[in-house]
């Protein structure tokens, strides 16, 4: 639940900022007429996504044994691939979202209002796509795939109250702070989801090895052994096993430190002929 209410929170706020940008930007020039092709897209984007997620979990579900090992080992990975990208694109571009969306409305408009729809479609389903490949990932992690659902309606009821506070202008709202919590959250996310992929991998390959496929440690009992409350939310999230064999813990550190150092480093400076961002003001 931890898992999925993360991934819909980041996920959401990216949709919400994106549509308040544009709603706010079209408002504020007069143009409110030109709301409905927004609305329209970004209603069949989310409807898109949703039969997409459900239609992709259905088709990988059919699947067991070593093809099951082979699908959750490069699903993860594949996961780890965008969930990072999309990590370090928000750290580098968030300052500069509502100067290049606003060039992207005024270009959409000057072909026709459907352009418009267009543009709110795929900026709404980029990110659902993503949200439901992250929430499959979410819930092969868990047990319980009603509590990947509560999570994942929570986190995007969240994202879309800090929306319309973005919308309405409030200060409030430090994103900045907001998008380097979830990015480190994400990178631990994603750090037990690459560890998953190797232990499928090393499953897949029957690799029994001693030194690689020895257990590190086993804990059988207490709130971290498996069947509590607290395994099964540390396991969703950050990827926790009660048993991990040493290429597991391996995996994990070999991708939590790069990335995490990576994240945390210098931040990338905007160039000297950059043109400040725009942000809605609050009487929009």
């Amino acid at each position: 639940m931890g898992a999925a209410l993360l991934i819909t929170l980041r996920e959401g706020l990216e949709i919400s900022l994106v549509l308040a940008v544009i709603v706010g930007y079209l408002v504020k020039t007069g143009r409110a007429e030109y709301l409905r092709p927004v609305w329209i897209g970004s209603g069949l984007a989310a409807l898109v996504s949703v039969i997409g997620g459900f239609g992709f979990k259905a088709i990988i579900g059919e699947f067991q044994g070593r093809w099951e090992q082979a699908i959750e080992g490069t699903l993860a990975v594949f996961t780890v691939v965008v969930l990072t990208w999309m990590v370090f694109w928000m750290r580098k571009n968030a300052r500069n979202l509502s100067g290049e969306l606003h060039g992207k409305v005024d270009a959409a408009l000057t072909h026709s209002p459907l352009s418009l729809g267009i543009m709110a479609f795929i900026a709404v389903a980029r990110e659902g796509f993503e949200a439901a490949l992250f929430l499959i990932g979410a819930e092969t992690g868990t047990t319980s795939g009603s509590r990947v659902v509560l999570g994942g309606v929570i986190g995007l009821g969240i994202a879309a109250v800090l929306g319309v506070s973005f919308y309405r202008g409030s200060d409030r709202i430090n994103l900045r702070q907001f998008f380097q919590l979830t990015g480190i959250l994400l990178i631990l996310f994603a750090a037990g989801l690459f560890a998953k992929a190797v232990h499928e991998f090393r499953l897949l390959f029957e690799i029994e090895w001693g030194f690689i496929a020895d257990t590190v440690w086993n804990v059988t009992s207490g709130p971290l052994a498996e069947g509590s409350t607290t395994h099964d939310f540390l396991k969703g999230l950050f990827g926790w096993s009660p048993n991990p064999e040493r290429i597991r813990v391996v995996a994990y550190w070999a991708y939590l430190a790069p990335i995490t150092w990576l994240f945390l480093g210098r931040r990338p400076q905007p160039k000297k002929d950059e043109a400040p961002s725009v942000r809605p003001k609050a009487s929009v």
